[in-house]
């Protein structure tokens, strides 16, 4: 056992060491409140992505209409994200997310508004849902960059792990709840639950201490974005953990799938297409709830390649469950899913279970790639970068699964259902296995002295 007093908490031993390490909680209040609010949040914004879908959905019957959901989003978003580091960089950054909060805030409510009043034009909800996730693109790159100044470094890590566990279970419950509200009390009802929910964020923001960023600001135009391209040149590190995660989410990205899969291949339908959307989020939820030993790692990098490493061979597994599906069932593992009252479709139990499986896993060695490239993030990038690299960060999210929608749309057009998660996942594996050998310097990257 250390006698280091700073040593992070995840090194208990027995059942609580293996447990999420929660010391962040205690050792900052203003953590404790940020996360708290941000967790309400965050349940409430997956309600509110939902039933925007259900909604545009019900007003033109339109799957396509449903896509521009996201396709007004994607701009919008990107577009905030090097505003929004900008921001952060140059301004007080409890201001910058609250500001961006009232915005968010107002946008969600004026959806409920329009939906009272029984407003059945599609152009307000995307307008509305792309001002939402622009808003909530500012909020998070000043947040994520106000985290490092709340908490010591060594207990990043668990920060981070912390913040999984609040985004796997919004993203488990808020479209449940949201499907539940919608067909029981209708849109308008449902978006102003994330209006009542929203508050969180007012209180855990506004519970900060004004945080300016440190060193020297250079405002929120073109040269402040040229400047962080420079930073991001020189910090290998750094742009390792973006690069890192773009192979893994333009590779592996196999959602466009699942509605074929249920449809075509495993049987079920719909019920299927929810069990392997929620088997990732489930996954990467009981990853979080037992990440005590993460805080420990000391090679980051390492742990992030093999991570992702990890998530490739997941992702390629339910590619061979695809494939082992679509070659031939046996009556015996079918089963008859009820899709209504009279209407039922035939599933591959074992194979849907075993899909829901490999996805977890996938979900869950995501999660950890995210924790230590979280915590790189904030660790190694000075303060006086650190909201535009939060806001290239909310780019790369954004824009990398969107990409690798079209990849894996491309090659189950050109060739099967499989071939997106089994080539993808396998190239994935070989890419991190020569990554290991060959990106020394990422591979070494040291906890206890971060450097870009």
């Amino acid at each position: 056992m250390s006698d280091d007093p700073d040593e992070p908490a995840a090194r208990r031993r027995g059942l609580r060491g293996l447990l999420v390490d929660t010391t962040p909680l205690t050792a900052s209040p203003a953590f404790a409140k940020l996360w708290t609010g941000t967790s309400v949040t965050q349940i409430g914004a997956q309600v509110t992505i939902v039933a925007v879908s259900l909604h545009i959905y019900e007003i033109t019957h339109s799957t396509l209409a449903v896509s521009f959901v996201a396709l007004w989003a994607l701009g919008p978003m990107i577009l905030a994200g090097f505003v929004g580091g900008a921001l952060a960089d140059s301004f007080d950054r409890r201001t910058v997310a609250l500001v961006t909060a009232i915005v968010a805030w107002c946008s969600t409510g004026t959806l409920a508004l329009i939906a009272f009043l029984g407003v059945e034009t599609t152009w307000p909800y995307y307008a509305l849902a792309a001002v939402n996730a622009a808003s909530a693109t500012i909020k998070g790159a000043a947040q994520g960059a106000i985290l490092p100044r709340l908490l010591p470094t060594q207990l990043l890590p668990a920060a981070a792990a912390l913040s999984g566990i609040t985004m796997g279970l919004a993203v488990t419950v808020g479209p449940a709840v949201a499907g539940v509200l919608v067909a029981t009390v209708g849109f308008s009802w449902t978006y102003l639950l994330d209006v009542v929910l929203f508050t969180g964020a007012f209180l855990g923001i506004m519970s900060l201490p004004p945080i300016a960023p440190d060193g020297r600001r250079r405002g929120i135009g073109i040269g402040s974005v040229v400047d962080s391209m420079r930073f991001l040149r020189r910090a290998p590190n750094v742009r390792a953990t973006f690069v890192w995660d773009l192979i893994a989410m333009i590779l592996g990205q196999p959602r466009v799938v699942f509605p074929a899969a249920g449809a075509i291949v495993l049987g079920g339908g719909p019920v299927t297409v929810g069990i392997l959307t929620a088997s990732f989020a489930i996954g990467a939820l009981l990853s979080g709830l037992v990440s005590g030993p993460l805080g420990g790692v000391r090679r980051q990098g390492r742990a992030v390649t093999l991570a992702v490493a990890a998530f490739g061979i997941c992702t390629a597994l339910f590619g061979v469950v695809l494939l082992l599906a679509s070659l031939g069932v046996d009556e015996r593992l079918v089963a008859m899913v009820a899709v209504d009252d009279d209407s039922f479709i035939p599933a591959n139990v074992v194979a849907i279970v075993l899909a829901g499986v490999a996805l977890a896993g996938a979900g869950a060695a995501d999660n950890v790639s995210a924790v230590f490239r979280t915590t790189i993030l904030q660790a190694a990038a000075p303060d006086d970068v650190r909201g535009r690299m939060q806001g290239l960060f909310y780019v790369v999210v954004a824009g990398g699964p969107r990409v690798g929608d079209l990849v894996a749309g491309g090659l189950a057009t050109l060739f099967a259902l499989w071939a997106s998660p089994l080539v993808g996942g396998a190239l994935i594996f070989g890419i991190m296995l020569v990554l290991l050998r060959t990106a020394r310097g990422f591979q070494r990257y040291d906890a206890h002295r971060p450097t870009p």
